[in-house]
C-alpha cells in the first residue's frame, strides 16, 4: 500500500513563495507518476501539476509559469514549488500517486492579500 505524507504549506502574503513536499512509502517511488491537486470549499478538487509519462510536466493554466513540480527519487519525494502566490491559490493541496490512486493527507496553503 502506497502511503503519502505531506509537509509544507502555511500562510504567506501575495507574491510570496512556498514549497510543498510529499514523501512516499510502500512503493518503488520512481515507478510512480506523481501529481498535485488542490481543493477549496467552493470548488471540486482541481488539477495543479503532474509528471507526464513522456515529455515535460504539465500544469494548470492558472499556475503555469509560477509553480514547478519536481521529484527526488532517492528521497521518495515529490515537491511543488509555488512562486508569486495569489489569494486565489488559497486551497488545500494534495499529492497523489496516479499509478496507485493514493492521496496525501492534504496541506493548507493560505495567501493573504
Amino acid at each position: 500500500q502506497v502511503r503519502l505524507v505531506q509537509s509544507g504549506g502555511g500562510l504567506v502574503q501575495t507574491g510570496g513563495s512556498l514549497t510543498l513536499s510529499c514523501v512516499a512509502s510502500g512503493t518503488i517511488f520512481s515507478f510512480n507518476r506523481m501529481a498535485w491537486y488542490r481543493q477549496t470549499p467552493e470548488k471540486q478538487r482541481e488539477f495543479v501539476a503532474a509528471f507526464s509519462n513522456a515529455g515535460p510536466p504539465t500544469y494548470a493554466d492558472s499556475v503555469k509559469g509560477r509553480f514547478t513540480i519536481s521529484r527526488d527519487n532517492r528521497k521518495n519525494t515529490v515537491y511543488l514549488q509555488m512562486n508569486n502566490l495569489k489569494p486565489e491559490d488559497t486551497a488545500i493541496y494534495y499529492c497523489t500517486s496516479i499509478n496507485s490512486g493514493s492521496w496525501g493527507q492534504g496541506t493548507q496553503v493560505t495567501v493573504s492579500s
